[in-house]
């Protein structure tokens, strides 16, 4: 597996990362042959949060074997100091580590949630402790809004964003280019997600894959250029989809990895065409 570097830091990840979510809701046997495959082949990056079930529970047993040989990452929803520090305690505790190295503020997507961590008493207040403490090495965040996500560059130095970076969003929505734009101008490392996606469900409650909210890549063959197309962009990896199968996947198209083509890229642009992306500049 190929492996860029995370910002300056000197620091390589794997161009494709582990999503914590492929081990909610499986046995300990399996979280603990599912990250031994990921290691196997190359992944040296997990990223997890507390909001993907029971992820948490089964990645700190599975992952702690190699913990001093990947970079973890995890995540808070929550927007005021108090209740992100238990949080971060509590993830500390369930994934069985004494520190993460990249703390991320999980789905910054509204002007009330950008208010309340900058604010007096917010999240950033605790993160910034945190990272001198040794608990968080770097701070980021993950971007459900275009114009959230460039604002909040512009009013703290964040180490990395994880954004979607997406072949229909960038075709037929716009979102992302601004960001990437933004994130280079400020040295903040980027971190894709859904990569692999297509386009929304025509009845979110109607998933064709249980841990996918939106309509997956299925034919590999579209898989393949969609995720290259995401790897072929100036991030560091990206975060493959939650589905057992569709993660594997993902990690054979990454082994094999070759930049995109023009004549590529255009196949891609012609497919997206008329295609409802999964998330939209000003909202997503």
């Amino acid at each position: 597996m190929q492996q860029r570097e995370y910002g300056n830091t000197g620091e390589m990840l794997s161009i494709i990362g582990f999503a914590g979510i492929v081990v909610s809701k499986v046995s300990a046997e399996t979280a603990a042959d599912d990250v031994a495959w990921s290691i196997d082949h190359g992944i040296n990056y997990f990223d997890v949060a507390p909001a993907y079930g029971n992820a948490q529970d089964m990645l700190g047993p599975a992952l702690e074997p190699y913990r001093n040989d990947v970079f973890l990452a995890c995540k808070t929803k929550y927007r005021d100091a108090k209740t992100a520090r238990e949080d971060l305690e509590n993830s500390l505790r369930l994934l069985r580590t004494d520190r993460f190295d990249l703390y991320q503020l999980h789905s910054m997507k509204s002007h009330e949630d950008l208010e309340q961590a900058t604010g007096p008493g917010g999240v950033l207040e605790m993160v910034s402790k945190a990272r001198d403490e040794g608990l968080i090495r770097h701070v980021g965040f993950s971007a459900h809004s275009s114009e959230v996500a460039v604002e909040l560059m512009g009013m703290f130095h964040f180490d990395s964003v994880l954004f979607p970076v997406n072949w229909v969003n960038y075709f037929e929505s716009g979102f992302g280019p601004d960001i990437m734009e933004k994130a280079q101008a400020e040295g903040t490392a980027r971190l894709a997600l859904k990569g692999m996606a297509s386009h929304q469900l025509a009845d979110p409650g109607q998933r064709v894959r249980e841990k996918c909210w939106y309509h997956p890549l299925e034919d590999p063959e579209l898989a393949a250029l969609a995720l290259r197309f995401t790897l072929s962009q100036p991030i560091t990896a990206a975060i493959p989809p939650g589905d057992p199968d569709l993660f594997r996947l993902a990690v054979e198209i990454g082994q094999e990895f070759t930049p995109i083509t023009e004549e590529e890229t255009e196949r891609l642009r012609q497919a997206a065409n008329g295609l409802a992306p999964i998330f939209e500049l000003a909202h997503a």
